[in-house]
């Protein structure tokens, strides 16, 4: 039987959001065999992006409440919360488009798609930017999903304009937490 050294724990150290992937895949499992193919498919698609953060070293708070949110939302349209709490939909949209575009600003820092010098405002921008195409992709996804794959994904003019401006909202605000946090830039 092998055991873990200290150095292999220095390697690949374990982090709070590994629980959070860990239930990622046990939810694949579980939705697999009770939804079918339309768990499986969602289920797989949240394991793919908590993962993300895990490749990009995300600090442990952004890590967790990603994650986190991901795997609520996803369960949420599992168990139809959407359908019997009329703004919850709204509410997860706005979270959850918030943090992927936060981890979606993280994830370009780390490629080097701009500097890291970078002002508030370059940082405002971008995070907005990000979350508004992000959650237009998903709107398009959600229509694509109602219109091939299965009928009870919820789609809709007013669903999906209120995904959007909860989308924004979510976005702005992850904007502006991720520019506080810089430190004032020098003329």
């Amino acid at each position: 039987m092998n055991q873990i050294t200290a150095g292999d724990r220095r390697r690949w150290p374990l982090v709070p959001g590994d629980l959070l992937r860990a239930a990622a895949l046990l939810s694949v499992v579980v939705s697999t065999f009770t939804d079918g193919f339309i768990g499986f498919a969602l289920f797989m698609l949240v394991l793919g992006g908590v993962m993300v953060p895990r490749a990009l070293g995300t600090p442990a708070v952004l890590d967790v409440a990603y994650c986190a949110m991901l795997l609520f939302g996803a369960w949420a349209a599992q168990l139809d919360w959407y359908r019997r709490v009329g703004w919850l939909d709204v509410v997860v949209h706005a979270c959850a488009t918030g943090l992927v575009a936060a981890i979606g600003y993280v994830a370009a820092r780390r490629l080097r798609l701009f500097s890291n010098d970078q002002p508030r405002g370059g940082v405002w921008l971008v995070t907005v930017c990000l979350g508004v195409t992000l959650a237009v992709l998903w709107e398009f996804g959600e229509w694509l999903g109602h219109a091939l794959l299965d009928e009870h994904i919820q789609v809709g003019y007013d669903d999906t304009m209120g995904d959007l401006v909860a989308g924004l909202a979510g976005s702005v605000v992850a904007a502006l937490l991720l520019a506080s946090r810089l430190p004032a830039r020098r003329r």
